[in-house]
């Protein structure tokens, strides 16, 4: 193995390069982005934008299930869309319960917990709020487990600067 591939930085440079591809690979195989032409453009825009949509709340879904790494489609979707739900509504409230139908029940539970978390937070600290509002919150509660504090103050920071200027051996400082 070279000394630049056992750099941690250039390998995370790597699987980063990686992920980035692999979104536009989903979009494309997964999600049914590359299928549709025509010639009428308006159609084919519609088509874009709502496949782009539903990607995009099915992103935050699985980030907000395994903060920690991304969910590859092919296998997210069959695991989190594992479970038949019932609703039941008694005094204003409407309750979901899920029972799981995947061999890998222990791991669909503990994901399904893991997105309880969230919502459960938008319900208790924005339950008042405008629906534009909870939807802030709800992805600023999932970016927080996602992205350390520290490292989103320095992204923040450094919007306008070069691309490296947080990167340096200064950053510990």
């Amino acid at each position: 193995m070279t000394e630049d591939a056992r750099n941690p930085v250039r390998q995370m440079s790597y699987r980063d390069r990686a992920d980035a591809e692999n979104g536009f690979d989903e979009l494309k195989n997964q999600w049914g982005w590359g299928g549709f032409t025509t010639q009428d453009i308006e159609r084919c825009q519609t088509s874009a934008r709502a496949v782009t949509l539903v990607h995009n709340w099915w992103s935050w879904y699985c980030r907000a299930s395994m903060p920690e790494a991304s969910m590859e489609a092919i296998t997210g979707r069959a695991l989190l869309l594992a479970a038949v739900g019932r609703a039941t509504k008694r005094a204003g409230k409407t309750t979901l319960y899920l029972t799981a139908m995947h061999a890998a029940k222990t791991a669909l539970m503990l994901l399904i917990a893991n997105i309880r978390a969230p919502l459960s937070h938008v319900r208790t600290f924005a339950e008042q709020y405008p629906a534009a509002d909870r939807w802030k919150t709800l992805l600023h509660y999932i970016v927080a487990r996602i992205i350390p504090e520290r490292r989103r103050k320095l992204l923040q920071t450094c919007a306008l600067l070069p691309a490296d200027c947080c990167l340096g051996s200064n950053e510990e400082k």
